[in-house]
C-alpha cells in the first residue's frame, strides 16, 4: 500500500503530465466528424466508472470513485480520493468506397476530491472537453482546361488540437435527502486547421506548388455547471436516486488567425505568409441539460438511466457560416454489481462488474437525415487486496464498442456518402483513497 508521501508524489506527477497533455491535442485517431463545430465533443460523461456503465451515473452515489459528472455527488466523498484515467482507441473509418484503420492513446483525465466536512465535499480536476483530429483528401477534375491538358485538383483537409477543462466543484448536503453542487471551469485549448490545394496538369511543365490556408484558434474562458441530487428510501433494501445537471450556455472567447501560404512539393514555404485576418472572437457553446434516475440497495448494486439534451442548433463560431447543426438527445442505461464487497476468501466477489448501453444523436444531418452513435460498454473495478480502513487502491478498466454514422449515399450525382466509424475504446483508471484529517485522541 502506498504511503501518504508516495501518494502525493504520484499525484504531483500525474497532475504535471495531465496539464501537459491537456494543452495539446486530445485526438484518438482520424475522425472526419471532428471537422465540424468544436470537434468531437465530450458531453459530460464522467470517468472510468461511468464509461463502464454506458456513460451514466448522474444519480448514482459512490464513495470510491470521483463522480464529477454531477457536482452534487461530491458530498458522498468519504475519503480523500485521487483518480487518473488513460484512454486508448482503435477504429475503422470508412465510406461507400474506401476504409482506413487508425488509433491512438492519450491521458484521459485527472481528478482529486476531498471531504471538507460531514456535509461538504469538493474536487479539482482536468479533462478533455473536445478533440479535433482529422485528415481528408479530395480529388476533383478541373473544368474548362486547355485542349490536351486535363488537370486535377488535390485538396487536403487537416485538423489537430482540442479544448480542455480545468475545474473546481463542490457538493453540499442541504437536507438529509437533498444535495446541491456547483462547478466552475476554466476552458482552454488550441485548434489548428489547414486546407491545402494542389493543381496537377497532365503534360504540364510548371513546378507544382500547394496553396495553403491555415487557421489557428486559441481558446480561453470560463464555464459553469450546477447539479442536484435527491435520495429516497423505498424499502428496507431499496433506494431511489434522482439527479440533474445543467451546464450553462456560454461564449468561449478566443483569438483566431487566418493565413495564406504557398509550399513546394517538399512542404517548404515559398515566399512569405500572408495574414488575412487576425482578431478576437467567440464560439457560442449551447446549454447541456442532463437528468438521471438510479436504484440501489446501499450495498452492492446500482441500476441507472440517464438522458441528456443539447441545443446544438444555437452553435456559432467566430461568425462562421459553416454547416448548420441540430439539437441532440442521448440515452444511457447501465449498472454495476459487486457480488460480496466484504468477502475475505473470494477475491472476485469483491470486484465491481459494470455494463451499459448508449444511444446518441449526432448534431450533423447530411441530406437531412439524423446520424447516431450506438455503443455497448462493460468494465471492472479491481480493489487491491492490501486495503486498510485508512487506505485503499482500485484499478478500473472500461471498454466501449460502438458504431457512429453510416455509409449511405448523400449525393446521387456525385456518389458521395456519409462516413461510418466502428470503434473500440478502452480506459485504464487508478483510484487512490486515503483518510486524511483524522482527529487523534490521547487515552
Amino acid at each position: 500500500m502506498l504511503t501518504n508521501k508516495e501518494m502525493k508524489r504520484l499525484v504531483l506527477v500525474s497532475l504535471a503530465v495531465a496539464a501537459a497533455g491537456g494543452a495539446q491535442a486530445q485526438g484518438l485517431g482520424n475522425s472526419p466528424y471532428s471537422r465540424i463545430g468544436l470537434g468531437e465533443y465530450n458531453a459530460n460523461t464522467g470517468g472510468v466508472r461511468q464509461m463502464g456503465m454506458g456513460g451514466v451515473g448522474l444519480a448514482a452515489p459512490n464513495a470510491i470513485n470521483v463522480n464529477e459528472l454531477n457536482p452534487a455527488m461530491l458530498y458522498y466523498t468519504g475519503r480523500t480520493t485521487f483518480e487518473a484515467g488513460y484512454n486508448g482507441q482503435y477504429k475503422t473509418v470508412k465510406n461507400a468506397s474506401a476504409s482506413r484503420r487508425t488509433g491512438n492513446g492519450t491521458l484521459g483525465y485527472f481528478a482529486m476530491s476531498v471531504p471538507l466536512s460531514s456535509k461538504w465535499g469538493a474536487a479539482v480536476g482536468l479533462k478533455p472537453l473536445s478533440a479535433v483530429d482529422y485528415e481528408s483528401n479530395i480529388v476533383k477534375d478541373v473544368t474548362n482546361t486547355p485542349t490536351g491538358q486535363p488537370a486535377q485538383s488535390l485538396t487536403q483537409l487537416k485538423g489537430t488540437g482540442g479544448v480542455s477543462e480545468a475545474y473546481f466543484g463542490q457538493g453540499v448536503r442541504i437536507t438529509k435527502a437533498f444535495t446541491l453542487g456547483f462547478t466552475a471551469s476554466y476552458v482552454f485549448g488550441v485548434v489548428d486547421e489547414t486546407t491545402g490545394t494542389t493543381v496537377v496538369v497532365t503534360n504540364g511543365t510548371n513546378t507544382l506548388e500547394k496553396a495553403v490556408d491555415r487557421q489557428h484558434t486559441r481558446y480561453s474562458d470560463f464555464a459553469f455547471r450546477a447539479g442536484a441530487h435527491y435520495r429516497q428510501k423505498l424499502g428496507k433494501n431499496l433506494n431511489m436516486n434522482l439527479g440533474g445537471v445543467y451546464s450553462f450556455a456560454h461564449n468561449l472567447k478566443g483569438q483566431q488567425t487566418n493565413t495564406q501560404e504557398r509550399e513546394d512539393t517538399n512542404g517548404t514555404l515559398v515566399g512569405t505568409s500572408t495574414v488575412v485576418t487576425d482578431g478576437r472572437g467567440s464560439t457560442f457553446v449551447p446549454a447541456l441539460a442532463q437528468v438521471g434516475i438510479s436504484f440501489d440497495n446501499d450495498k452492492n448494486y446500482s441500476l441507472n438511466l440517464d438522458v441528456a439534451q443539447q441545443q446544438w442548433s444555437q452553435f456559432r463560431s467566430f461568425n462562421s457560416t459553416g454547416p448548420a447543426l441540430s439539437n441532440t438527445m442521448r440515452f444511457g442505461l447501465g449498472g454495476e454489481i459487486t457480488p460480496d464487497p466484504g468477502s475475505v476468501e473470494h477475491y472476485f466477489q469483491r470486484v465491481a462488474y459494470r455494463a451499459g448501453i448508449s444511444l446518441a444523436q449526432l448534431p450533423y444531418q447530411p441530406g437531412g437525415k439524423m446520424l447516431y452513435d450506438r455503443s455497448v460498454s462493460w468494465g471492472f473495478g479491481f480493489p487491491l487486496p492490501t486495503a486498510t480502513p485508512l487506505e485503499a487502491t482500485t484499478i478500473s478498466l472500461a471498454f466501449t464498442y460502438g458504431v457512429r454514422g453510416n455509409t449511405e449515399l448523400v449525393g446521387a450525382t456525385t456518389g458521395s456518402s456519409n462516413v461510418q466509424e466502428n470503434y473500440i475504446r478502452g480506459q485504464l483508471g487508478i483510484t487512490l483513497n486515503n483518510r486524511w484529517f483524522i482527529k487523534r485522541r490521547l487515552q
